[in-house]
């Protein structure tokens, strides 16, 4: 029986879905203990999906799963924290589909399968958006016309929040001192990639904006840019709205940079090509500028972390990230940098601001939130 022998009183199964892949964690509460975790990769399309959910539950459900947790992606300013999954939640995602197309299709598909597979087990979604709830007006506002903001919801929501979360919690835990008076700098780095300037231990300010597509470039979307360019290339080309938003989504950041299809970091390292240094250059350029206004944002910096695939794993690119910013107290130890591995520290030994490169763990926030909103 569930809880039997184990300190597990419930258990909370969180899939995280990306865009061909499957991950899930299932954990115990209160313990917080992993149960079993898996991937499912190279996904294409609609029904396999299905099929992987269908595998993840057959495989589990024996067990008692008691909850489910969903790391949902946007839904608008109605929906920006943890909520049980009703038809209010599915109509935010579908409205706000076309601002994350790679995203909501995928967790309004899991909601519906996972809805008939297992029919009384409730159903939580935590919203990425959630974390960056406490930005200041003045960082969360763009400057439009006013019924956009009120009547249409424009502004700048972030996303990766539980990542950032993570990171705002294990950092201080790693430093070993509290949270409260902490200045972070967090730096979620992969395919696709944002940073958060946390300070006492709540997001101040986010790179990604109304859209995941906004901020850092990501694997093969785009970062920040001028929407006069789209306006005047959909005039020129005669786009329409979905043909953009597809080179947009799919041919942009990393990859439209390099020329090298997918923009993988660690091909871009590989290859070397001039299109490939271009756009690591790019990338650790826009990370070290973020990095200095985000420290001016708080008055200061104490430490900095990087997380994601690339932040945890790749040294060269956090020694990319980190040059030239010896000014703000941030040194690599090279042989820290390189050689260590784990959640670790990798400046110098007393360094005044700390370097941290740590994997986050997104479901252990989920599952988290959904406990608290459960029980």
């Amino acid at each position: 029986m569930p809880g039997t022998g184990d300190s597990v009183s419930r258990r909370i199964l969180v899939p995280n879905l990306g865009s061909t892949s499957l991950k899930y964690q299932l954990l115990g509460f209160p313990s917080e203990k992993t149960l079993a975790r898996g991937k499912v990769e190279r996904i294409a399309g609609p029904a396999e999906y299905r099929t992987a959910l269908a595998e993840v539950l057959d495989r589990l459900l024996p067990g008692g799963i008691h909850a489910i947790g969903l790391k949902a992606i946007h839904g608008g300013p109605q929906f920006c924290g943890t909520f049980r999954v009703d038809k209010a939640v599915i109509a935010a995602l579908r409205e706000f589909e076309p601002a994350a197309p790679l995203h909501n299709p995928i967790y309004i598909l899991a909601i519906e399968t996972l809805r008939a597979l297992a029919p009384d087990i409730p159903l939580v979604a935590v919203f990425e958006t959630g974390f960056h709830r406490t930005m200041p007006e003045a960082a969360a506002c763009y400057g439009v016309p006013r019924v956009w903001r009120e009547q249409f919801g424009i502004r700048r929501y972030g996303f990766h929040g539980a990542s950032h979360r993570y990171v705002s919690e294990r950092v201080p835990a790693i430093l070993g001192r509290g949270a409260g008076g902490l200045r972070l700098v967090s730096c979620h780095l992969g395919g696709s990639s944002s940073i958060c300037a946390i300070q006492n231990g709540v997001s101040v300010d986010t790179t990604m904006g109304f859209s995941p597509q906004s901020g850092l470039e990501n694997a093969t979307r785009h970062g920040d840019l001028d929407p006069f360019a789209v306006l005047f290339l959909m005039d020129r080309l005669g786009y329409s709205t979905s043909r953009m938003r597809q080179e947009l989504l799919l041919h942009g950041g990393l990859a439209g940079l390099s020329g090298i299809p997918g923009g993988d970091v660690r091909d871009l390292e590989a290859v070397g090509s001039p299109g490939a240094r271009l756009a690591l250059e790019v990338f650790a350029y826009q990370v070290r500028k973020t990095i200095g206004a985000y420290a001016a944002a708080m008055g200061g910096l104490d430490a900095l972390a990087f997380t994601g695939g690339i932040g945890e794993n790749s040294a060269s690119l956090r020694e990319a990230c980190c040059r030239g910013l010896e000014f703000l107290g941030i040194r690599l130890d090279r042989e820290r940098n390189r050689s260590l591995s784990g959640d670790r520290v990798v400046s110098p030994e007393g360094a005044s601001v700390p370097v941290l490169a740590l994997a986050t763990n997104e479901e252990l926030i989920v599952a988290r939130e959904t406990a608290a909103l459960l029980w």
